[in-house]
């Protein structure tokens, strides 16, 4: 993986909080907090942390679902957060987004074959009527339904089925580059690894990119090429995935690796029960955003400076001042 589709330098989103009347200046809860990070063609970056840490702000800022507050995304070289009208409307057939709820991301007032077919007729990619139907039951079929399903409505089906319908709908346009927010969470465990196979073997056949953000570690072990560990709205931690998961760096990692369920009961790990709350995004402590919780001996310059993101292997890379 040598060709970047997607670099991201310094980017940063933060949500105003409502004003107190004794307040000069309303606060901001910063999700998304100076990120710089390279997504390559063909790979899955998968990207882990906490709940509240910034993960979907980031995804959904990419394609600029939200709009960001500063910073750079390049998409195949060009800046995307310059774009406007036209210019902004092609890139976005190349760039979808797999949204974490099936239940809530399919309008219920539509039919299967309307959800799968409007981006083809908003973008003005069939010319007729048939060529469309050809066209979503050609979809159906590659996500593992069948074409009858193009009269009935979203309430009728599970949501193994209403996923993979959002994920007929996401590729629909042929796409590059795909956001999976949290795409199997809301799913059985059975289902889950029917639709990650999916998803596998849609990116060997489309040759698709995807960001695959979740908190599930074993599912993003199974299908990142390389994991983003991510901490208060930081990247803390990234390597391929076989590095990060035999020999975490970051404490942060270290503590997230150790909660995860061993199948096996001859393999043994320690765990690493973090002290105290994660730290409010309004009022982030100084130094190392980490030192409050970490189980490592604390020294003056975690309290002080904030260690940044150095690569102390090849490819492995990490934000903290004690790592090796």
């Amino acid at each position: 993986m040598t060709e970047k589709l997607i670099e991201i330098k310094n980017l940063k989103k933060h949500f105003p909080v409502k004003k107190r009347w004794f307040q000069k200046k309303a606060d901001t809860v910063k999700a998304v907090n100076g990120i710089t990070v390279d997504i390559f063609k063909g790979e899955t970056l998968g990207l882990v942390g906490e709940s509240g840490c910034g993960k979907s702000t980031l995804g959904r800022s990419l394609i600029r679902l939200i709009e960001p507050d500063e910073g750079q995304v390049f998409f195949n070289g060009k800046d995307i957060l310059k774009f406007s009208g036209s210019e902004l409307r092609q890139t976005r057939r190349r760039m979808q987004i797999i949204f974490q709820d099936p239940y809530a991301s399919l309008n219920p007032r539509m039919t299967i074959g309307s959800i799968i077919s409007e981006p083809l007729k908003i973008h003005k990619l069939v010319r007729s009527r048939q060529e469309r139907m050809d066209r979503v039951e050609g979809l159906l079929k590659e996500v593992g339904l069948r074409s009858d399903v193009l009269g009935r409505y979203p309430h009728e089906f599970s949501g193994g089925q209403r996923q993979r319908i959002g994920i007929a709908r996401a590729i629909s346009l042929n796409p590059d580059f795909i956001v999976c927010d949290e795409p199997v969470s809301a799913l059985d465990v059975s289902i889950q690894a029917q639709v990650i196979n999916l998803l596998s073997d849609l990116q060997k056949k489309f040759k698709l990119t995807y960001l695959f953000i979740s908190h599930d570690l074993k599912v993003v072990e199974y299908i990142s090429d390389r994991v983003a560990v991510m901490y208060l709205g930081e990247i803390v931690e990234l390597a391929y995935s076989k590095d990060i998961y035999r020999d975490p760096k970051h404490p942060y990692t270290q503590a997230l690796l150790s909660a995860v369920p061993q199948i096996d009961p001859k393999t043994k790990r320690t765990r690493i029960v973090l002290k105290g709350d994660v730290p409010s995004q309004v009022h982030l402590p100084p130094g190392c955003p980490f030192h409050p919780r970490c189980h490592y001996k604390i020294v003056d310059r975690c309290r002080i400076e904030k260690p940044p993101l150095r690569e102390i292997a090849p490819d492995h890379w990490v934000s903290c001042h004690l790592a090796e």
